[in-house]
C-alpha cells in the first residue's frame, strides 16, 4: 500500500489550524466581548469561562506552525516573508493577552490596564489572523521558488475585509460559549450579541465567499463550472441549515445549540476554503507535493505525530469534560 506522505500532513496542518480557529476562536472572542461586560463581576466571570482552557487551545498554534516549518518548509519559507507583518502583530497581540489573564487577578489599581490589554489583544490577534488569511486566499507573488512581492502586497481591501469577518466570527463564537457557560447578566448581554453578531457574521461570510472565487480562475472553477458546482454546493446548503439550528436554538432556550451551529459555521467554511486552494499549498503557484519536504523526514515526523496528537486530543477532551457545565459565579475557577 503506497502512501500519500504529503497530502496526509497536509490533512494532518489543516486540521491542526481548524482545532486552533475553532478552540481558540471563542476565547477570542469572549476578548473581543469584554468591555461590553458592565461590572467587574461580570468581567471577572466571563473570563473564568476560559480560564481552564485558553491555554491549551493555543497548543494547536504551535503544532500548525511548527508542522508547517518541517514538513512543508519550501512553503513555510514563501509564505513567512509574505505574512511577516500580520504574524508578527498576532504573536505579540497574543502575549499581551496572555500576560493579562494572570495579571488582572494580581493588582486593583491597575486592573484596567490588564482589561485593556486582554480586549486589545484579543481583538489585534484576531484582526491579524484575518487579514493574514486573506492575503493568503488573494494569492502570493511567487517567482523561482522565492517569494516575488512587495513588503505591503498582504494589505488589500479583501484582506481587511477578511479580517473584519473574522473579528465578528470570533466575536460570535465568544458570545454564544457565554450563553452556554454562563447565566444571569452575562447571560442576558451574550444573548442578545448572539442574535445580532450571527446576522453580522453569516452577511460578511457571505460577502467574503462571494468575493473569492473571482480572485483566482482555479476558484471560479471549482465552485461554479460542473460538475465541480454540484460537489461544491453543499458547502452553503449545510450553512444554512446551521444558521436555522443557530436561530432555533437562542429562541427555544437550548444554549448549546448556537455555539454548536457556530462552530458549525466555521468547519463549514474551513471546509469551503479547502475546496478553493486544493492542490495548492501557496495558491496559485506551489502544490501540496512541490512544497514538502522529503519523504524520510515525512515519515519520521510522521511517526511523532501519531503519537502526540492523540495525546494532545485526549488532555484537551478531559480539560473540557473536567470543567463542562454552567460557571457558576461565586466558585469560578481562578
Amino acid at each position: 500500500m503506497v502512501f500519500d506522505l504529503a497530502f496526509i500532513w497536509a490533512g494532518l496542518i489543516a486540521f491542526a489550524v481548524l482545532a486552533y480557529v475553532i478552540l481558540d476562536g471563542f476565547d477570542l472572542g469572549v476578548g473581543i466581548l469584554f468591555p461590553l461586560m458592565r461590572s467587574e463581576a461580570e468581567k471577572d466571570l466571563a473570563m473564568n469561562t476560559v480560564a481552564p482552557v485558553w491555554d491549551g487551545n493555543e497548543t494547536w498554534l504551535v503544532l500548525g506552525g511548527g508542522g508547517l516549518f518541517a514538513v512543508f518548509p519550501l512553503a513555510y519559507a514563501v509564505i513567512m516573508p509574505a505574512l511577516y507583518v500580520p504574524i508578527i502583530v498576532m504573536l505579540l497581540a497574543l502575549v499581551f493577552r496572555g500576560v493579562a489573564f494572570e495579571f488582572r487577578w494580581r493588582t486593583k489599581r491597575g486592573k484596567f490596564l490588564w482589561d485593556l490589554s486582554f480586549f486589545g489583544g484579543s481583538l489585534v490577534a484576531t484582526l491579524a489572523q484575518g487579514v493574514a488569511l486573506g492575503a493568503l486566499v488573494q494569492g502570493i507573488a511567487v517567482e523561482g521558488r522565492a517569494y516575488a512581492g512587495g513588503n505591503w502586497d498582504w494589505l488589500t481591501p479583501f484582506s481587511l475585509l477578511t479580517g473584519v469577518a473574522l473579528v465578528a466570527g470570533y466575536a460570535l463564537l465568544g458570545a454564544t460559549w457565554l450563553v452556554m457557560k454562563t447565566d444571569g447578566p452575562v447571560r442576558s448581554v451574550a444573548h442578545r450579541l448572539s442574535l445580532w453578531l450571527g446576522g453580522v457574521t453569516l452577511a460578511l461570510v457571505g460577502l467574503v465567499s462571494l468575493i473569492t472565487p473571482f480572485l483566482n480562475p482555479l476558484y471560479l472553477d471549482r465552485w461554479f463550472t460542473f460538475p465541480n458546482a454540484l460537489f461544491s454546493a453543499f458547502v452553503p446548503a449545510l450553512i444554512l441549515i446551521a444558521a436555522f439550528m443557530f436561530h432555533k436554538g437562542l429562541h427555544e432556550g437550548r444554549d448549546a445549540w448556537p455555539f454548536l451551529s457556530a462552530l458549525a459555521l466555521f468547519v463549514l467554511s474551513f471546509v469551503g476554503l479547502g475546496i478553493s486552494f486544493y492542490p495548492y499549498m501557496v495558491p496559485p503557484s506551489l502544490t501540496i507535493w512541490e512544497v514538502a519536504a522529503p519523504d524520510e523526514s515525512l515519515w519520521f515526523l510522521l511517526a511523532g505525530a501519531l503519537v502526540l496528537v492523540p495525546m494532545i486530543l485526549a488532555y484537551t477532551g478531559y480539560a473540557y469534560w473536567v470543567f463542562r457545565g454552567k460557571v457558576d459565579p461565586a466558585g469560578g475557577y481562578h
